[in-house]
């Protein structure tokens, strides 16, 4: 006996979820077109609400099928320089109740899936002025955030950088809950607080290593490889990188 929900029952299920994808299409199309972005792809989906501020758009840069979920915030430190500070690039999703906060350069590049409640921070709070209240004493002089094409950030994950620069390597994965405060190159699993390398992937031996060590991943080059076939899409499309 089949426990499947009929089609036509699920489509009235929550009719309510039709206004609120209403809403957040005309909240994105009214941003799109009112905000004066640096740059601003097409597709977008900017979920209502979202603390999102026109007076700091001109320091945006969104690329093209990119989401933000509810209640997320995009926040810019006015430093009085007129660069771009955030750019978050092609099909990137931005989840619910994140804070992205940028003083100097936050770069999220393309295919990044960030999960909710995780704060990208290129700044602190200063607080060595033990006379005043910290929330009058200004901010760092903080570095810069670049999170690299295709990673994962997990929930409730923070990533903060106080000097210099922060690279998640791409196709990474951050753990939930993680705190980084420091670079990990490419094809990491990144967990704990403070943050370490729990596995790393050895792409000239097709192994991780750590964890598990010592298994083999096959990749499409290594099927293809061994079949004969030539590379597929997804391999023609790394070579492009």
């Amino acid at each position: 006996m089949s426990n499947a929900i009929p089609k036509h029952r699920a489509r009235f299920d929550d009719p309510l979820a039709y206004l609120r994808r209403g809403v957040t299409r005309l909240y994105t199309l009214w941003i799109s077109c009112t905000y004066p972005f640096a740059s601003c792809g097409r597709n977008l989906s900017i979920h209502y609400p979202c603390r999102l501020s026109k007076t700091i758009a001109a320091h945006i840069r969104l690329g093209s099928s990119v989401l933000i979920g509810k209640d997320a915030w995009i926040n810019i430190v006015s430093d009085g320089v007129q660069d771009i500070k955030i750019t978050i690039d092609d099909n990137c999703s931005i989840g619910a109740r994140d804070t992205i906060s940028a003083k100097n350069s936050i770069h999220i590049e393309r295919n990044v899936i960030i999960a909710t409640s995780v704060l990208i921070q290129d700044h602190n709070h200063a607080y060595e002025d033990i006379g005043r209240p910290i929330r009058v004493q200004g901010v760092t002089a903080g570095g810069r955030i670049r999170i690299e094409q295709g990673c994962w950030i997990g929930q409730g994950a923070a990533i903060v950088c106080n000097e210099d620069e922060l690279v998640i390597g791409r196709n990474s994965v951050v753990g939930a809950n993680a705190l980084v405060t420091r670079s990990f190159p490419p094809y990491s699993v990144i967990v704990g607080n403070p943050s370490r390398l729990a596995r790393k992937f050895d792409p000239t031996k097709a192994t991780w290593i750590g964890g598990e060590a010592g298994r083999t991943v096959p990749t499409e080059s290594t099927y293809a490889a061994s079949s004969g076939l030539t590379a597929g899409p997804m391999e023609r499309e790394r070579e492009k990188v």
